[in-house]
């Protein structure tokens, strides 16, 4: 006779975390980027309420504009179809280094 093993199996329920309003209006960003390809490309966008509030092309206007009249999170998104660069700061550290005391 053969030996059965047998596993036992629970299921784990985590909270899901909430997210931030700034969180959704930059998924409402990409959830309507299809659209917007449409009728803004090569604009910026402002998302607030994940609609649309304001856009152009210079993205310090539409910040300074979006700004004036909400006064909550927005996200400010380039409407294109080409993944976005990778943004460095400059600044250079080499880790295990130590800076000389003054």
């Amino acid at each position: 006779m053969s030996q059965i093993d047998t596993v036992t199996t629970f299921e784990v329920h985590l909270p899901v975390p909430k997210l931030t309003k700034f969180d959704r209006e930059r998924l409402a960003f990409f959830r309507l980027l299809p659209d917007l390809l449409l009728t803004h490309a090569g604009q910026y966008v402002a998302i607030h309420d994940e609609q649309v509030v304001d856009s152009g092309p210079i993205r310090a206007d539409v910040v300074c504009r979006t700004l004036d009249r909400v006064r909550e999170d927005v996200h400010v998104g380039i409407v294109n179809d080409e993944a976005r660069p990778a943004v460095r700061s400059g600044i250079r550290r080499v880790l295990g280094e130590r800076r000389p005391t003054p």
